[in-house]
C-alpha cells in the first residue's frame, strides 16, 4: 500500500474491540466502530530499523494504518481516538471500495522524553482511487521524513514556504483559517445589520482583519512555496 519499500510492511490485524474496550468511550462512539469499520490493518512500520532512516530527535517511527470502512467517511474524532496511547506518528489510509483518502496529523510532543504527543492538526487528502497516490520517503532522519509525509499529504491545504518550519508552517495555516472564517461571520452580520453607525464600526472591523489576512498570506508570496 502506498508504494512504501517492503521492508517496512507489517500487514498485522488489529481487533476493533482493542480501541473501544480499553478507553472510555460513549455508546454512539462504539457504534462507529462497530457499524462503520470493518477492519484495521497495521500495514506498514517505518523507522530506522525497516526503512534505512537515521534516528530523530522527534519522531521514532511512523506507523501506516489502513482503516477499511463500510461506507462513507470517518469523523476525525474516531481517528483521534484511535491514537490514543499509541506512543508514535500516524498515517491512516481509510479504504472504502475501490478509494482511499489518506490522512495524518501534526503532533507534538507533551513530554521531554516524547512518550506521548497531542494532535495540533489533522490534514488529508480528496477521497481518490486507491492505486493512484503514493508516499515517498524523503529526508535523512526520521523527523525530515515524518515532515515531508505531512506536507505531501496536505498539499494545498498547508500554506508553506522554504523559511519556515512545519510547526511554523501549521500555525500560519490555522491563523489563516480563523481568520477567513471570522471574516466570513463579520461579511454576515454586516448583511443584516440596519443600523448606519454599526455597519460602519462592522466595515472598519472587517478592513483590519483584510490587511491581517493578506499580510499573512504575502508571507508566503514573498517567501516562495515549497
Amino acid at each position: 500500500m502506498l508504494n512504501l519499500p517492503k521492508t517496512t510492511e507489517f500487514n498485522k490485524r488489529i481487533p476493533k474491540k482493542k480501541f473501544y474496550e480499553q478507553l472510555e468511550v460513549t455508546p454512539e462512539v462504539k457504534r462507529v466502530f462497530v457499524d462503520q469499520i470493518k477492519n484495521i490493518i497495521w500495514r506498514n512500520k517505518i523507522a530506522p530499523s525497516t526503512a534505512n532512516i537515521a534516528v530523530g530527535e522527534k519522531v521514532n517511527e511512523i506507523e501506516v494504518f489502513e482503516v477499511q470502512l463500510t461506507s462513507g467517511d470517518l469523523e476525525e474524532k474516531i481517528l483521534k481516538l484511535i491514537e490514543q496511547g499509541i506512543p508514535y506518528h500516524i498515517v491512516f489510509v481509510l479504504h472504502n471500495e475501490n478509494r482511499i483518502q489518506v490522512w495524518t496529523a501534526f503532533k507534538e510532543a507533551k513530554n521531554k522524553e516524547g512518550s506521548a504527543y497531542k494532535v495540533a492538526a489533522y490534514y488529508h487528502t480528496d477521497w481518490i482511487p486507491e492505486d493512484s497516490f503514493s508516499l515517498e520517503l524523503k529526508g535523512i532522519n526520521m523527523d525530515q521524513v515524518y515532515e515531508n509525509l505531512v506536507r505531501e499529504i496536505a498539499g494545498d491545504s498547508l500554506l508553506s514556504n522554504e523559511e519556515e518550519s512545519l510547526k511554523e508552517s501549521v500555525d500560519r495555516t490555522k491563523e489563516i483559517n480563523s481568520l477567513k472564517q471570522k471574516i466570513e461571520k463579520l461579511q454576515a452580520k454586516m448583511r443584516k445589520e440596519k443600523q448606519f453607525n454599526k455597519k460602519v464600526k462592522l466595515n472598519d472591523e472587517l478592513k483590519r482583519l483584510r490587511v491581517e489576512l493578506l499580510k499573512l498570506e504575502n508571507e508566503k508570496n514573498e517567501n516562495g512555496v515549497c
